[in-house]
């Protein structure tokens, strides 16, 4: 069965773990480099959880008998706190279609309704179809923001957003 779990200083190496294989597996997903993230030092690691504590971001596992199988995390908007971006979000190809996704990302959900936010935006590549589909599944659509894909500026990255309505208190 599969579990979500925050990222903590106890599971860092699980996370540097699936987080570099995101990286190996699925290069063109990401803005960061399997080179460069596999440089990192350990303190490198650890100061990345610092902005994923919760207050200023937050990052999940998903572990499937002890074997970590997926990741995703956010980060706010220090410019505007109502907002933040889903990122370094990654499901093992073993996992695919089977509902890990949908996890992490409700994980994701959960944390920005817990600060009030109003939107959750993320960036995907276009040529990325598959993605593109489950991010509208779940919500996301396309804002028309686009950008060069930072690894090959010959590619563009959609953003795309899910807003949050604020809760209808009840009478």
């Amino acid at each position: 069965m599969t579990t979500i779990e925050p990222i903590t200083r106890e599971n860092v190496d699980l996370f540097k773990w699936v987080r570099l294989e995101a990286l190996r597996e699925s290069p063109s997903a990401f803005g960061s480099t399997y080179a460069r993230e596999a440089a990192f030092t350990d303190t490198d690691w650890l100061m990345r959880l610092e902005r994923w504590n919760g207050e200023k971001g937050v990052g999940f596992l998903a572990v499937d008998d002890g074997v970590a199988c997926g990741i995703a995390g956010a980060l706010l908007d220090l410019e505007d706190t109502t907002r933040a971006q889903l990122v370094s979000m990654w499901t093992a190809p073993t996992h695919r279609r089977g509902g890990v996704g949908k996890l992490l990302v409700d994980a994701v959900v959960d944390w920005a309704n817990s600060r009030k936010l109003k939107t959750l935006l993320l960036m995907v590549v276009s040529t990325n179809n598959p993605a593109i589909r489950f991010y509208e599944a779940l919500g996301f659509v396309r804002t028309g923001r686009t950008e060069p894909y930072p690894n090959d500026p010959a590619l563009v990255e959609y953003e795309m957003a899910r807003s949050f309505l604020p809760a209808i208190p009840r009478q």
